[in-house]
């Protein structure tokens, strides 16, 4: 079985999309693994793909670029070199591509094609490459009932919709792991103001959907039962946008500067950090479609406060019902974690949520479309020798890439 898997970019897909450990999965079991995105080769993530036995090629297919309709016909000479049996499309940007490269690609047999869908896309004429699909992957029911809400007009959704969670490796996040005494003296000797301290860990950056202002409400409330409480954030303390100033201006308003620390957007110690939290936040204010922080929090035993909605509700739910807040008010959240510095409860060892769990379920979506390609491939009589496309099959398979409009009437 040949998989090739399209991305805009490896370097932020690590965590939520599970590339290397699917590549790995893949390889493993004497499969091809092909890689395409737009990052550079001599890039540590594409190196790593390589060493794992994945083969990589670089196109640019950057988000929103119109410059990625460049790629059309190299990515057309890939498909037909490689001749793969499935296509798995992780953004949208390089959907349309793919869209494009295969009209008039000369294939011995058209490929199956699965998409994620990583968040709450709207679905308009961007999206549509994600929707003409075998398999429609979500990342959470929350996202999968969005996607259906959108959808509940259109007489010929998917084919498939399936949800299938994002997952954490567990030997990277193991339970009730400690942070070493080198880096514990390491960041006291940074950031002094964090020793003898509750640390609530806000594992964001300072955005208008992210929840901080709720924050302030947690330490104006907190600070007197609690006067060791201290919020950390993972934001740029220097970072300058409209929304960071007036956050800290009111910080500074309410003299409560003391009670506030920014230690950086990007860490490669963020498995130390949610560790050595007392508590890690999920506060924001529009719906999550994933929550990875609050999976890592949960698998490192570490308690986790967040509203009870989209995805922190489907994880905290089954995992840590303690940790939701169930009312949308400064209350509610601060007596949840008034109660959790009171009775500090640590989830429990889990084995839902896992990256093993993700990859096998993504093999078996795999495995089901190839076995459904070796049938269609029986009944044409299509054999691995084949070299050509006959024309008339060329036509057929061009009608069926035809524009999205034909089969999906989406709002816009």
């Amino acid at each position: 079985m040949k998989v090739m898997r399209l991305l805009s970019s490896l370097k932020h897909d690590e965590s939520e999309r599970g590339i290397f450990h699917l590549g790995r999965a893949l390889v493993k079991r004497e499969h091809t693994s092909i890689i395409i995105s737009s990052s550079d080769t001599e890039h540590d993530l594409v190196k790593r793909l390589q060493r794992d036995g994945n083969i990589y090629h670089q196109l640019s297919l950057e988000k929103k670029s119109w410059l990625a309709l460049r790629q059309i016909l190299p990515l057309r000479r890939l498909i037909e070199q490689y001749q793969p049996d499935i296509i798995h499309m992780h953004s949208r940007t390089p959907a349309w591509i793919l869209h494009w490269a295969l009209r008039g690609a000369k294939l011995r047999q058209f490929p199956k094609l699965v998409s994620t869908m990583y968040g709450f896309y709207p679905v308009n004429n961007y999206s549509r490459a994600l929707l003409n699909v075998d398999r429609l992957i979500t990342v959470s029911d929350s996202v999968r009932d969005y996607l259906l809400a959108n959808l509940k007009e259109i007489k010929a959704p998917p084919k498939s919709i399936i949800r299938i969670y994002r997952g954490v490796d567990t030997r990277n996040f193991p339970y009730r792991y400690n942070p070493s005494v080198y880096w514990l003296r390491r960041t006291f000797a940074e950031y002094p103001e964090l020793e003898h301290k509750k640390w609530l860990l806000f594992p964001t950056i300072i955005g208008p959907e992210y929840g901080q202002e709720w924050l302030i409400d947690i330490v104006g409330n907190l600070c007197n039962a609690y006067p060791n409480i201290h919020i950390i954030i993972m934001d740029e303390d220097t970072r300058s946008n409209v929304i960071h100033e007036e956050f800290k201006q009111r910080i500074f308003a309410l003299d409560l500067e003391d009670k506030f620390t920014f230690i950086g957007a990007k860490h490669n110690d963020m498995r130390e950090w949610l560790a050595a939290a007392n508590i890690v936040l999920a506060l924001a204010n529009q719906p999550e479609s994933i929550g990875i922080n609050v999976l890592q929090a949960i698998h490192l035993g570490t308690p986790v406060v967040g509203w009870d909605k989209a995805a922190f509700s489907e994880i905290l739910q089954p995992l840590y019902p303690q940790g939701l807040v169930k009312q949308y008010n400064a209350k509610a959240l601060c007596k949840i974690i008034h109660n959790q510095l009171e009775n500090a409860m640590r989830p429990s060892i889990t084995d839902l949520f896992t990256m093993q769990q993700m990859v096998d379920e993504t093999m078996d979506v795999y495995y089901l479309l190839y076995k459904t390609k070796q049938v269609e491939a029986k009944r044409m009589g299509i054999t691995d020798t084949d070299t050509d496309l006959l024309k008339d099959k060329s036509t057929s398979k061009r009608k069926r890439l035809s524009p999205v409009s034909k089969r999906f009437t989406l709002s816009k």
